[in-house]
C-alpha cells in the first residue's frame, strides 16, 4: 500500500488548551497573602482520561462466532501472532481475510496502514467478497482507484474497542472524499456496523484493533 496519498491524515489529535489569567499589578501583598491558593486538580483524573479508552486491547478480549476459526497459539494468523505485528502485515496470515489483502495489496495500502500510529479496522471475511460475486471483486481489483475509497470507508483514524465503539455511536472514516461515518449499533458484547454484526472483535494488532465483519460496506450506505 504505497504513494496512497491523504493517508498522512491518519492518526489521532489532541491539542490541549489552558486559559491563564493575568495578576493584576495594583494587587497589594496584604491581599495576594490572604487569598488562599487555589486547590490544585488531581493529577489522577487526567491521567486517567488519558490512559481510558486507548482501544487497545489483548488476546482475553476477542469475542464473536467466527473467533474459533482463527489458527491457535503461535501459529500465523493466530492472535498470538497478529498481535506483535502491524495491521496490513497480521491480516496477511490470517485465514478469514484473504481477499481482503489482496485488495489492500492492488491498492497499495499495505504500508499506510501498517505505519498508521492507532487505527480501527473492519475487515470483510472472504464471505462478504464472495457475496459481492467473482466478476464484482475482480473489476475492483483491476480498478483501484475505485477499489482504496472503499477500503478506507472500513478503516477508523482512532483505535477503539467495542466497548467505545459503542459508547461513540459514530464513527468517522479515512474515506474522506465522501465524509464517510459508521454508524455503530448493538452491544459491548454483540456490535453492529451499519447494521452488520461483527463475526470477531475486538483482535489486538501491534497499531490497530480490528473487527472482522460478514459484508463490503459502502459509502453513504450507513444505517442504524
Amino acid at each position: 500500500m504505497k504513494n496512497i496519498r491523504g493517508v498522512a491524515g491518519i492518526g489521532i489529535a489532541a491539542v490541549a488548551v489552558l486559559a491563564l489569567a493575568a495578576c493584576s499589578s495594583n494587587d497589594t501583598p496584604a491581599a495576594s497573602s490572604s487569598s488562599p491558593a487555589p486547590a490544585p486538580a488531581p493529577a489522577s483524573s487526567s491521567s486517567a482520561a488519558t490512559s481510558a479508552g486507548d482501544g487497545v486491547t489483548t488476546n482475553a478480549d476477542v469475542f464473536g462466532p467466527a473467533c474459533s476459526g482463527l489458527p491457535q497459539g503461535d501459529a500465523p494468523g493466530g492472535l498470538n501472532a497478529m498481535g506483535s505485528q502491524p495491521v496490513a502485515s497480521a491480516a496477511s496470515t490470517n485465514p478469514l481475510l484473504k481477499t481482503l489483502v489482496a485488495a489492500v495489496q492492488a491498492t497499495n495500502l499495505v504500508d499506510p496502514l501498517n505505519s498508521a500510529p492507532s487505527i480501527t479496522v473492519f475487515a470483510p471475511a472472504d464471505a462478504a467478497f464472495t457475496a459481492l460475486g467473482a466478476d464484482k471483486v475482480a473489476a475492483l481489483v483491476k480498478d483501484p482507484a475505485t477499489l482504496a475509497p472503499i477500503l478506507k470507508y472500513h478503516v477508523v483514524p482512532t483505535r477503539y474497542d467495542a466497548k467505545g465503539l459503542i459508547a461513540a455511536g459514530s464513527v468517522p472514516t479515512l474515506d474522506g472524499d465522501t465524509a464517510g461515518t459508521l454508524k455503530i449499533g448493538g452491544t459491548a458484547d454483540a456490535p453492529t456496523v451499519n447494521g452488520n454484526p461483527v463475526l470477531c472483535g475486538n483482535i489486538p494488532t501491534k497499531n490497530a484493533t480490528v473487527f472482522v465483519i460478514g459484508k463490503v460496506l459502502t459509502p453513504g450506505t450507513n444505517k442504524s
